[in-house]
């Protein structure tokens, strides 16, 4: 039997994860990551209060001890200012990939080993094997739930301490064994949020921390449409909230580029012809491997985003970290500051961060 640390985050998804360690007999011990607080006056919902109740609860319902890790400094170093550089900058960043990477199994992992645990458990649905020489993670059985892709830039000594008890199940099932645990959080809603900052949402988020600086909203022959308030407010693909109407039937702009020198933001018609909006060729930069790194040239499944396929593509290191993916076929609004997810079959690989997109009228040197 193994000691583990379990990150309750107040959800019933790390309360089954709990239950399940307990119930096969480990010395489980839970803790809530504090890692925000709402003391900015920031709009939406934070129930960083709740959330702590309710995990302190689940740890009552099953007889385990309870703590609460503060780790606000950290998260406001390693995942807030990354959130705020990336977007400042004009890219997308994915602030979830970085929170697991840096925090749960970061700073909080570290906090684990510290006081003798063998391993942090968490409530996502992904699966992890340790019984080889080198532990590898597996997409969840659930492939509506499936979470290994905000897992894609754990590194192997992060691997190696993880696990996901939940991960060989689907989502009713969890519910069900929640009732069964008699857990208080048997039939709480999911959360819909920004990492561990709550239900917030994000434009809401930015709006205190990205100061304003409005620009033209421009077609890609250059004419103007409209106005923006902010290109951090915008990611490529995007089709809601634009602010400008496309006056055709059933024809809506999306996102296709934006320019940070002249401070455009670039729409066309949502097309499979539409310029700058497919593209298969791009340049990732900050290479991470779960398990042995990708030495040469090889072909794997790469996933562009959550809840997308992961199509063919064509992986070539290129050194210092940096690889040259080639899609199979054309993929829709590779984003820079995205997450891209290496996989092979159900197996993840690693990940790295979309870094340039060359579309047909460029080539990427």
């Amino acid at each position: 039997m193994a000691k583990i640390l379990v990150g309750l985050s107040g959800g019933v998804d790390s309360s089954v994860a709990a239950g399940l360690l307990v119930r096969e007999g480990h010395e489980v011990v839970g803790a809530y990551m504090k890692n925000w607080i709402n003391e900015e006056n920031i709009l939406g919902h934070c129930p960083w209060k709740e959330d702590i109740e309710d995990a302190r609860a689940v740890a009552d319902a099953l007889g385990i001890e309870f703590r609460i890790v503060n780790l606000m400094k950290e998260y406001r170093e390693r995942v807030v200012k990354y959130l705020l550089d990336g977007y400042t900058s004009g890219i997308t960043p994915n602030p979830d990939c970085m929170c697991n990477r840096e925090m749960k199994f970061g700073v909080f992992l570290d906090y684990a080993l510290a006081a003798g645990f063998e391993f942090v458990a968490t409530g996502h649905y992904a699966r992890v094997d340790h019984s080889g020489a080198v532990s590898r993670v597996f997409r969840g059985m659930d492939p509506n739930k499936d979470q290994t892709y905000f897992l894609a830039l754990m590194r192997q000594e992060q691997v190696k301490h993880a696990l996901f008890p939940i991960g060989e199940m689907e989502k009713p099932r969890v519910r069900e064994l929640a009732a069964e645990f008699s857990l208080p959080t048997a039939s709480k809603k999911d959360s819909q949020g920004i990492c561990f900052i709550g239900e917030v949402k994000m434009q809401d988020f930015l709006d205190n921390f990205v100061e304003e600086r409005p620009g033209r909203i421009v077609n890609t022959d250059g004419k103007v449409l409209g106005e923006h308030r902010g290109l951090h407010l915008f990611t490529l693909g995007q089709r809601r909230g634009i602010g400008v109407a496309s006056n055709t039937f059933k024809e809506a702009f999306v996102v296709v580029d934006k320019r940070g020198e002249t401070n455009e933001l670039v729409v066309a018609f949502d097309r499979p012809d539409s310029p700058l909006l497919y593209a298969t060729e791009c340049i990732l930069s900050g290479l991470s491997f779960t398990g042995h790194e990708i030495p040469e040239a090889r072909t794997i499944h790469a996933q562009p985003r959550y809840r997308t396929e992961a199509p063919l593509a064509d992986f070539e290191p290129t050194g210092g970290g940096g690889a040259r993916l080639v899609y199979h076929a054309p993929q829709r609004a590779l984003t820079p500051g995205q997450i891209c997810a290496f996989y092979d079959r159900d197996e993840l690989l690693g990940g790295a961060i979309f870094e340039r997109i060359a579309h047909p009228e460029h080539v990427l040197a």
